[in-house]
Parts: C-alpha cells; structure tokens; sequence
C-alpha cells in the first residue's frame, strides 16, 4: 500500500532537515491502498493558523491521500478563519481539519444583499475532538495568591495590576485579529462592561504569550487568554505558573461553559465563561456530495486530546519544521494502525 503523492515543496535546512524529509518520504509510504480508491482531482486543502492544529491538518491531508486522491499541501494554505470560512464557501479551499465549534458558527452564515442572514454551502463534519477543547482567561499564579484573584470579578476589581500602558485598564492579551475569540473576547469586554476596567491586547499569539512567558518567569502580573490544547499549557503550567478563572458567560452560552474538575482552577466546577468546544472538519458542501468517500472519512476520525496535547508540547521548544509535524503526523498514522485501518476501510465503502 501507497500514499497518493502528497505535494510538497518545502526548504529543508542543513543535515538534520533532510534526515527529517527523508523519514517523512519514508514515512509516506507506510498504508497500502485495499481496494475501492478513487481517481479524482486535487483535494485543495487549508490548515489554520494557529500551530497547535498542524499535526491533525497533516493527519487528514495523509489519510485523504490514503484513498487515492491528490491533496495540496495544508502548509502552503495556511488561513485565519475570517480568510478561510468565505473561500472555503466560494470553492476555493475544499475542507481544513481545524473548525472550533460552537467559537466558529459565526462563519458559517453569509449576508445576502438585502441584509438577510443565509447559511453558506459549507458544513462541519464529524468529531476530531468532542466536548474536549477548553478555553478562557488566565492569571499567573503569583498574583492570584497575592490578591486573591480567581474570578474575572476579581481582576476588574484589581485591574490596575494588569495595567501595562497606563491608562488604567488591565491589559488582557488576546488572540490574532481574524481568530472567534478575537471576537468573543470583545463582545465579552461589551457585553459585561469591561470596557473601562478592561481592554484586549491583539497580535500575533505566539509572540504575545511569548511575552506572557516572560513576564510570570519575571514575577510580574499576567492577564492572558489562553486554550487547550495548545503549547502553551506545556510552558505555562495551570496550577504551577497559572490559574484559569472563572467569569460569567454570554446568555446564549450558559449552561456550556463549565468544566466539571479542571486542575489549575480554584473553582470547582470551574465555570469558564466560554463553551466547551469540539474541534472538528469543515468542508464545502458540494465538494463532500461529490466525494462521498471523503464526507465519511471526516465523519469517523477523531484524534485523542492527549495525542493532540502531547505533539503540541514537542512543538513548544521553537524551531519546529514542517517536516517533523508531517513525521508526527504519519508516526501517529502508524501507531493507531488498526484504528485507521478501520476508518479507511468505512470510508471505501461509501457511495
């Protein structure tokens, strides 16, 4: 068994960089094609922009070739949602592994000229990660033993100690403009009246949490949203370095939005203010009518969190090239092989 031609042009650097591209060519040659595959056209993939979804973008792009079709390298289509949502709708990209929900129904959903909301020919499918994926806002732990601060409550009333340009509000770093929480985080700050004791510090995320890192290694305060799974649990630490908090939920997010034991929380349960997310695939709906192979594969897959979490921790070092998340993505392949097996094996049997 073969893998479809994945196509691929990255630099590789130095001697390490082609020991690596060697064992992801190797590594590409691992399943073995059971029948029923299919001679279609390119699948055109996307990948997010945030690094902690690049293995499973890696996953999905090997098994989709696992069925014979040729798939563009997710690494050359890398998007943030507000890019990646309207051509994905326009046929542009086919599917990404990399949709947050409920923190993405927002794109799903069009504006017609008349002002009328209309849903857009694209759709989630399956359940990479069910009910798994946190998110939410956290301090370091330094400062939340010495003031107490455990709630978003208790940063407004304490907001002066986040303050990092002086104008009296605490400084939350945020996400990347274009990202659902970027979003959530400002109809949060709206909704609640955070707005004169609280304000969203936007740009790069690795850059900013890079800069959180530093500080709580500092001792100084640090006001910061964060999720899992992600790198930066690995680096800074719930229940070591940081603390969730708990803060109150938008209406139609109540009753969502708690975890029952989060370590990290001095709450439990641990109501975080945001949704309980699944990560899961999003694809064009008529690309998936037309391939009705691929709609069942995304149906079955699902990629435990700890797997997930675990990748993400040997990405957090820096330097990781896009070779090594395509090896850990077929070594990943390659040791849940009677699991894929059976997903490609359903997945062939679809018509």
């Amino acid at each position: 068994m073969t893998y479809k031609a994945y196509k691929t042009d990255h630099t590789v650097l130095g001697a390490t960089g082609t020991k690596l591209a060697g064992l992801a060519a190797a590594l590409m040659l691992v399943l073995a094609a059971c029948g029923g595959d299919v001679d279609s056209g390119e699948v055109k993939m996307a990948r997010a922009d945030w690094g902690s979804g690049h293995m499973q973008a890696a996953i999905y792009a090997q098994l989709i070739g696992e069925l014979g079709y040729e798939v563009t390298d997710p690494a050359e289509n890398t998007l943030d949602p507000n890019g990646f949502y309207p051509a994905l709708a326009s046929g542009q990209y086919d599917l990404w592994a990399n949709g947050w929900f409920p923190l993405h129904d927002i794109y799903l959903k069009g504006e017609l000229v008349t002002g009328q909301a209309t849903d857009l020919p694209i759709e989630p499918v399956g359940w990479q990660v069910a009910s798994g994926a946190l998110q939410g806002y956290m301090v370091d732990m330094a400062t939340s033993e010495r003031l107490g601060i455990t709630t978003m409550a208790d940063v407004i009333a304490n907001a002066g100690a986040f303050d990092m340009d002086g104008d009296g509000r605490a400084d939350l770093i945020g996400c990347n403009k274009g990202w659902g929480c970027n979003t959530v985080i400002d109809q949060h700050i709206s909704e609640f009246g955070w707005g004169g004791s609280v304000e969203q510090v936007v740009g790069d995320y690795n850059d900013l949490v890079g800069a959180v890192q530093d500080r709580v290694a500092a001792g100084e305060p640090a006001l910061f949203y964060g999720w899992t799974p992600n790198w930066t649990m690995s680096v800074l630490v719930p229940g070591e370095d940081v603390m969730w908090l708990t803060s109150q939920a938008l209406p139609g997010d109540a009753g969502s939005t708690a975890v029952p034991v989060l370590p990290g929380c001095a709450w439990q349960p641990c109501d975080l203010g945001w949704t309980v997310s699944s990560i899961r695939a999003v694809a064009n709906t008529d690309f998936l009518d037309e391939n009705p192979q691929i709609r069942r594969l995304l149906e079955v897959v699902a990629i435990p969190l700890g797997d997930i979490a675990a990748q993400n921790a040997r990405m957090a070092s820096g330097g990781y090239s896009e070779e090594e998340i395509w090896a850990d993505a077929a070594a990943w392949i390659a040791a849940n092989q009677e699991m894929v097996d059976s997903w490609l094996a359903s997945a062939r049997s679809a018509t």
